[in-house]
């Protein structure tokens, strides 16, 4: 974990696992009472797409603001508005209060994934960025597996009060830990017209897509392939998917203290590539065996690939897009999964009755699969143009100012 000597990482990453825990505790809690006080199973989905409208619209434009502005004061400014966003909860839990503290809490979180990752790379060597990027994506796992019991259990013992301060606590130290990283100058304008930089990342883009709404039609089917195909019920399936965490925790620690990293395209490569075969053998599972430990075995291994395959997409964005790019990647990269995701969606509600669970769970699979192979293409293809890589890298190495920890 030698990403964790640096100063200003290791403040933003645990500012990160911070805000992450208390935002697990919010995101777990605010459903629950939205069905709590409508009993309608409509009215709790409607709030998980409260926040997934925010991602598809303001993506660009917080690509766009990441890189105009210094990135550490965004952030900071973003986590005191989250903070500020949260009041309301203190004096009504009423359900429009509910709807609009989550798109409101959903909108700046938007805002603040472009600039924390269009800033990372200014935090350490490029050499270890890969590493940096794997303890992003473990402690966003271990505030999940920390923040979400917390959350129900807080709930449950106490009321929405009491998680409220929880979380305005752990913006609060979070804004304080990123304000103590070292200024850095603003990005540079992009010269007019320059389209070069986002033009190298197209590719990332569509294996977002691929994946994105392969995640949707999960997120619908999940629930329904266990109740039909385990026999299970809500234990089984809030064990399945917590269990997740802990493959991708593990994936996490090994990427972190790997003395050499594989390069971005080959972990978006294997990680995707590896999610599509277990997906597979775990949707047709079933037919052999309806073992419940297997599928806590099988869903703990699916959390290694999903980890290499978003760090290795994440650093290969942070590498390719340049300094002056990151910002606007980053936004279009987050709306273009989560509207994806949106797709994926729609087409398992609509899909699912009429073809079946499983053919749409195979495909589903498939589109992995083919995101794992069109990542090796792209593997080959920057292996072909790396000579102009290294030119802008240089290019870039020479214009830095001496404020700039690394060349980018």
């Amino acid at each position: 974990m030698t990403a964790l000597r640096h100063r200003d990482f290791r403040r933003l990453w645990l500012a990160g696992l911070i805000s992450d825990t208390g935002d697990w505790l919010l995101l777990v809690a605010l459903p629950i009472l939205v069905y709590q006080r409508t009993q309608s199973t409509l009215q709790t989905a409607f709030a998980f797409l409260v926040e997934l409208g925010p991602a598809v619209l303001l993506g660009p434009v917080a690509g766009r603001l990441a890189d105009r502005v210094d990135r550490r004061r965004l952030l900071v400014a973003v986590i005191l508005a989250q903070a500020a966003a949260l009041l309301p909860l203190l004096v009504s839990s009423a359900l429009p209060v509910l709807y609009a503290v989550i798109a409101v809490e959903a909108a700046l979180v938007t805002l603040f994934g472009p600039a924390k990752n269009a800033l990372l790379p200014a935090l350490v060597p490029d050499g270890e960025l890969v590493s940096a990027n794997a303890l992003v994506g473990l402690n966003q796992n271990l505030g999940r597996l920390a923040g979400g019991p917390l959350g129900g259990l807080l709930l449950a013992v106490g009321d929405l009060r009491v998680i409220v301060i929880a979380d305005l606590v752990t913006f609060l130290t979070a804004a304080a830990l990123i304000a103590g990283i070292a200024a850095r100058p603003a990005p540079a304008r992009p010269a007019a017209g320059g389209r070069g930089p986002l033009g190298r990342v197209k590719v990332a883009f569509v294996v977002a897509a691929l994946a994105g709404v392969a995640q949707g039609i999960f997120v619908v089917l999940f629930v329904v392939w266990v109740a039909r195909e385990l026999g299970g019920g809500a234990t089984e399936t809030g064990l399945l998917r917590g269990v997740q965490a802990v493959g991708a925790i593990a994936a996490g620690v090994l990427l972190a203290t790997l003395r050499r990293t594989p390069g971005p395209a080959v972990l978006i490569a294997a990680g995707a590539g590896a999610f599509g075969l277990l997906s597979f053998a775990v949707w047709n599972g079933p037919v052999v065996t309806t073992a419940l430990p297997l599928y806590v075995v099988l869903f703990v291994l699916t959390g290694v690939p999903g980890l290499v395959m978003v760090t290795g997409l994440v650093s290969f964005l942070q590498r390719e897009a340049g300094e002056q790019a990151r910002g606007r990647a980053f936004g279009l990269f987050g709306a273009v999964y989560e509207g994806a995701s949106g797709v994926g969606m729609l087409a398992a509600g609509l899909l699912g009755d009429r073809l079946g669970v499983m053919p749409v769970l195979e495909v589903q699979a498939g589109l992995y699969v083919a995101a794992g192979l069109l990542a090796w293409f792209m593997r080959r293809g920057r292996q072909s143009s790396s000579s102009s890589v290294e030119n802008a890298l240089a290019s870039n190495a020479a214009t830095a100012t001496p404020t700039t920890a690394i060349p980018t």
